[in-house]
């Protein structure tokens, strides 16, 4: 029942007239607007299921990515590059994963291009080890090139780039779904930025494509006063199991990660935290299981120069890191090689790594290996195993600090899932 009262005085029917219009107008707008949402919803709903029917078709059979292990035959790969590499800002993550003896050049070059001339040859051996791919009969890829010397800010920080040389530490391929890794580096941030037109090609084709949750990579994700100045104090810090990166957020390079069928093995790192380890485990399971190794490394900072598989049950271990839980491959029936002592000069700069590049190898099949022209010695190592040697210098490159597994992402190996590691 509606009351009316008269305001202000004037005739009490017309007030009445006038409110119980407004009212019924009210109500008619009311309900054309819920019939309008109505029918836009209904719209909407038919036009999501067309969307769904769409999304959920099954995956093409000739999907472009598919790669399960480190040495089925080869197929597709991206190749990295170092066109505008940039030293990154000398930062407190940046100085706890080097050496002191080049801390001084990252403070007067951080943010700035590599040595111009080095680069140049850096490149070049590049070239020709896509070349050298290619006549193996490998489709090779390549990121964007871009200007890495950007300053850029966040909320949280602000940075310049790095490069996009690495793309093993920033893409992990499983079966057919490729993830991007979080990286724990602020110079590194915006990397996935050269893969991106790639990797929108792979999900065309009908790969699945994941982004790892992003880290803010606030302060709170690092140590600030993380205590290294020698070689001893790595040693007894990566012991104690305490490393620049804390338990602040998941952070991730996909370069901590070696794949071996339904069993993908990972290291605590300085670029990897728990976090990030318990994020791929959840995301990966049931069909894979994310298994955590360590090492005594006083510097650990991605898995392939220390822990590289090569084959079924077939294992380089690095002499200089040994596994901590060595004898669990053993007792399941692997092959456990150390690789000889790497050739390397000393006087040659390594800005991001160590000598043990030489056995960071790519594995073309399970009878051929793409190594080092210079090692010698593991090309002697693996022509013992039967398997066939392929070549290459890269010498200039690996200062940038990546060896063969590093410069590659393998997209697609002819192969299936398998375990290897009942």
């Amino acid at each position: 029942m509606l009351r009316v009262r008269c305001l202000r005085g004037g005739s009490r029917g017309a007030e009445a007239a006038h409110y119980i219009g407004s009212r019924l107008r009210g109500v008619f707008a009311g309900w054309v607007q819920r019939t309008f949402q109505s029918t836009q919803a209904a719209a909407a709903s038919q036009n999501t299921c067309a969307a769904e029917d769409k999304a959920t078709s099954p995956v093409p059979k000739d999907c472009l990515v598919c790669s399960y292990n480190e040495w089925d035959p080869l197929e597709e790969v991206i190749v990295g590059r170092a066109e505008n590499a940039c030293v990154p800002p000398f930062s407190v993550e940046v100085k706890a994963n080097t050496y002191e003896k080049y801390w001084g050049f990252y403070q007067k070059f951080g943010g700035q291009s590599f040595p111009k001339d080095h680069l140049k040859k850096a490149i070049a051996e590049i070239e020709e080890m896509c070349n050298i791919l290619k006549g193996e009969g490998v489709i090779v890829k390549r990121p964007d090139p871009i200007d890495w010397s950007v300053k850029y800010k966040t909320p949280d920080f602000e940075s310049t780039g790095m490069y996009a040389a690495m793309p093993r530490d920033i893409l992990l391929v499983v079966g057919n779904e490729i993830i991007e890794a979080p990286m724990a580096w602020r110079a590194r941030f915006f990397e996935y930025r050269a893969y991106r037109r790639l990797i929108k090609d792979y999900f065309n084709s009908g790969a699945k494509w994941t982004t790892a949750p992003k880290p803010t990579m606030a302060d709170e994700l690092y140590d600030q006063n993380y205590p290294i100045h020698s070689v001893e104090d790595r040693h007894k810090l990566a012991a104690q199991g305490k490393f620049v990166t804390t338990e602040f957020e998941p952070c991730f390079d996909a370069a901590d990660f070696i794949r071996a069928g339904r069993d993908i093995f990972v290291q605590r790192s300085q670029v990897t935290n728990y976090m990030g380890i318990e994020w791929m485990r959840r995301h990966l399971a049931p069909d894979y299981r994310v298994h955590i190794i360590s090492f005594k490394d006083p510097n650990p900072m991605h898995i392939d120069a220390t822990f590289n598989i090569i084959g079924p049950g077939l294992v380089l271990s690095n002499p200089d890191r040994p596994c901590h839980q060595i004898e669990l491959f053993k007792k399941a029936g692997w092959t456990v090689i150390q690789p000889p002592v790497p050739l390397i000069p000393d006087d040659h700069p390594l800005w991001m790594s160590s000598k043990w590049l030489s056995m960071n190898v790519l594995m073309l099949d399970e009878k051929r290996v793409m190594v080092d022209a210079n090692e010698t010695s593991i090309q002697k190592m693996f022509e013992k195993l039967g398997i066939a040697t392929i070549k290459v210098n890269i010498r200039h490159a690996n200062s940038l600090g990546g060896g063969f597994h590093c410069w590659t992402c393998d997209v697609r190996r002819r192969g299936t899932l398998q375990s290897y590691f009942d």
